[in-house]
């Protein structure tokens, strides 16, 4: 297939790009694609040929460009990307880049917020009715959100994570209303259609970052008006009593990641299912030690059994992040390695 990257389809650059990435960044980008957007690419990769050093070369670098783009729109809008991308490339290739990105890629609202201090954003947003922060809250980082919501009255949490789960559709012109309420401006790209945001995943993301306290009270305080909401939610979240679910090379994969002091401590607020599960999967002589830890170790506050718990459970959601372990979302949550 000898084509210059000026005439080929965004797909076949796609597959220019997952085959010069290799193989192992490959298989972790295709776990965020479509199934239609997989069968699509591999199907170019298939009909590869060849693929000459120049033209690799340059869809490497019209990807770069792209990625450059799309930033500089993030930090500070597009004038400011069109002011630094004329600079680097010139009028002409500024101008394509930005016509691309405002065309296919399409800024975020409010990514502005996504790289600012949370303690900044709690000042944003403290006063705004719980409809406004929690649609603010569905464009931002999960771990963000986590540190913010945290900050706020304990009754306002569970309504905000209500309103994110049930949130469906937003127009734009309501987003661009909050973005100059919030005295901050993104440019509009002109989205004719109504942007999908918030609903069960984002929620269950905000959770999975939050501290196994506030996440437990939200879902109680949630469960006493709402509860098949509640109920839908704890099905899609991985908690730590969920660790009996993994395949044994997994766990074993996560043991290795954890502090014996944190897994002791972990171990001694956990049920008898666990407790069995993870002392199956380690030696002789650390289930001896585990077992010796939690005898000798006395009352321990349930905050610092929530916390190394917690531990725990970022230690799976990391692995499974770099594709050590992969989470299988739905009936029974199965999990596979």
């Amino acid at each position: 297939m000898k084509k210059s990257s000026g005439v080929m389809t965004g797909s076949e650059k796609a597959a220019i790009l997952l085959i010069a990435l290799g193989k192992n960044y490959s298989a972790k980008i295709f776990k965020y694609l479509r199934e239609e957007e997989i069968e699509q690419l591999t199907l170019d990769i298939t009909n590869l040929r060849s693929v000459d050093a120049e033209m690799r070369e340059a869809v490497i670098n019209e990807f770069y460009e792209l990625c450059l783009a799309q930033n500089y729109i993030s930090e500070g809008g597009i004038e400011y990307a069109r002011q630094l991308l004329e600079d680097a490339f010139g009028n002409e290739r500024a101008y394509e880049l930005i016509g691309k990105i405002t065309s296919s890629l399409q800024v975020r609202p409010f990514d502005y917020l996504r790289k600012v201090d949370p303690e900044q954003i709690l000042s944003f947003i403290r006063n705004e009715n719980t409809q406004t922060i929690a649609l603010v809250f569905s464009y931002l980082k999960p771990q963000q959100v986590a540190l913010v919501l945290g900050e706020l009255p304990p009754e306002q949490q569970a309504k905000i994570i209500e309103k994110i789960a049930n949130m469906d559709r937003t127009s734009p012109e309501y987003i661009k209303e909050v973005e100059r309420v919030l005295e901050r401006k993104l440019s509009s790209l002109g989205m004719e259609d109504y942007t999908v945001v918030g609903g069960i995943q984002s929620t269950v993301d905000i959770l999975n970052s939050i501290d196994m306290g506030t996440e437990k009270r939200i879902l109680e305080t949630l469960d006493e008006y709402n509860n098949e909401l509640a109920e839908e939610i704890r099905k899609r979240m991985f908690t730590f009593e969920d660790i009996v679910k993994l395949d044994a090379r997994a766990i074993q994969k996560v043991l290795k990641e954890t502090d014996n002091k944190d897994l002791a401590v972990a171990l001694k607020g956990s049920s008898k299912e666990v407790k069995e599960v993870v002392m199956n999967n380690v030696s002789a002589r650390l289930r001896d030690m585990l077992t010796e830890d939690i005898e000798f170790m006395g009352p321990v506050r349930i905050k610092d059994v929530e916390i190394a718990q917690q531990k725990i459970v970022n230690t799976i959601r990391h692995l499974e992040e770099v594709g050590e372990i992969i989470i299988m979302r739905g009936e029974g949550d199965d999990l596979f390695v």
